[in-house]
């Protein structure tokens, strides 16, 4: 997710951004290392500079690689961002995984929330942007909003070549923050998505992956609250994460505001026996209204955006972005405080994801994440 004051203004005028972008043509460098020389822990942050909604995947090449949205880095605007890491801990940025804007997006500079999965020999990189309607006029009219998209690609670096043409546009920031999940249980392809003050949905894909099932309709899972209840953290829901674990889909999603200084942003989950639902959120098991899995502390404001990756000894841990109240960025917005990357360890009770770190972003230093050459964390 972008800065909710640019999403609102893009209701009404398409928002402006860094003019060009050009593919980096330096050498990756090491954007953050904190478990180095055989150490067995780590203190967050894991990538210490913008690195919005951060999407981590295991890749056929032994990599742990993390996308990210649009940022701009050494004087260059990166598109979608992208990183590797042996150990989730020490992260190398090696630049734009699309450093070609698609012809129906060429003018914006909005490229929202990427997620990335691996089908066949080929990574899938969804994603979403501004449509040029000079040029692209979706549906035969102007679109004031984005786009979901995607792009493919046979390396997990990219760089990645979008399919030609949207998937699904409409209004405002309604079609965003995308997360593609092959059903187990049925075999279905699914992605899942939204925010924009609608529910989070979800549509079948087809078998190519880069456009929905024909026939296929979007079910809503989780609706944002209406009601006038100033803390509630979902009066804006996004970010959608599934993982399926001992029988339960777990939705993970983020709601409220992600950024500026009255930033108001939490991690939040629900469960279901269905990956199209229904999904019975923490909030309804528990009767509290504002139960979440992460929310901030006295150092990390707004944490969200999550994803879910699992380590060599099968242990979750959970990649999200959070804004350091005691320092700006490297990379970050003007005035933003810069959404840097952190890690910590998920842990299942009574049925329920956790963050060990008492459901707020660690303090302190981690037990490493279990790796090939790594021991599993205690």
């Amino acid at each position: 997710m972008h800065l909710i004051t640019c999403r609102l203004l893009a209701v009404l005028i398409i928002c402006t951004g860094l003019l060009g972008c050009q593919r980096t043509t330096t050498a990756p460098d090491v954007a953050a290392a904190s478990v180095l020389g055989g150490k067995s822990s780590f203190t967050n942050p894991v990538l210490n500079e913008d690195f919005p909604d951060p999407t981590v995947i295991k890749a056929a090449d032994g990599y742990y690689y993390a996308y990210g949205t649009q940022t701009e880095r050494k004087g260059k605007v990166l598109n979608i961002q992208v990183a590797r890491s042996r150990d989730l801990v020490a992260w190398e940025h090696l630049g734009d995984a699309l450093p070609q804007k698609p012809a129906w997006a060429d003018t914006t500079q909005n490229f929202w929330a990427p997620h990335v999965s691996f089908h066949d020999g080929r990574y899938y990189l969804y994603y979403s942007a501004e449509p040029n309607i000079r040029k692209y006029p979706v549906k035969g009219k102007e679109v004031n909003g984005l786009c979901l998209a995607v792009a493919t690609a046979t390396s997990p670096a990219g760089p990645f070549v979008d399919s030609g043409q949207p998937m699904e546009c409409g209004p405002s920031f309604v079609n965003i923050d995308p997360m593609s999940f092959d059903d187990p249980a049925t075999g279905k392809r699914l992605l899942y998505w939204g925010s924009g003050f609608e529910p989070i949905k979800v549509r079948e894909l087809a078998p190519n992956r880069t456009s929905f099932a024909p026939g296929s309709t979007a079910t809503n899972l989780i609706k944002a609250d209406t009601s006038k209840t100033t803390d509630s953290y979902q009066k804006l829901v996004e970010g959608a994460w599934v993982v399926m674990r001992d029988g339960w889909y777990y939705l993970f999603y983020s709601g409220d505001n992600c950024c500026g200084p009255k930033a108001h942003y939490a991690v939040l989950v629900a469960r279901s026996r269905s990956a199209t639902g229904p999904f019975e959120t923490l909030a309804q098991a528990t009767g509290r209204p504002n139960s979440a899995v992460l929310v901030r502390n006295n150092q990390w404001l707004a944490p969200g955006h999550n994803s879910v990756i699992t380590d060599a000894a099968g242990h979750d841990w959970i990649a999200y972005h959070a804004i350091n109240t005691q320092k700006t960025a490297a990379g970050s917005p003007a005035g933003s405080g810069g959404r840097v990357m952190l890690l910590d360890r998920l842990e299942y009770q009574d049925g329920w994801p956790r963050v060990a770190a008492n459901g707020t972003p660690s303090a302190g230093a981690v037990p490493v994440p279990a790796t090939n050459t790594t021991p599993a964390a205690k």
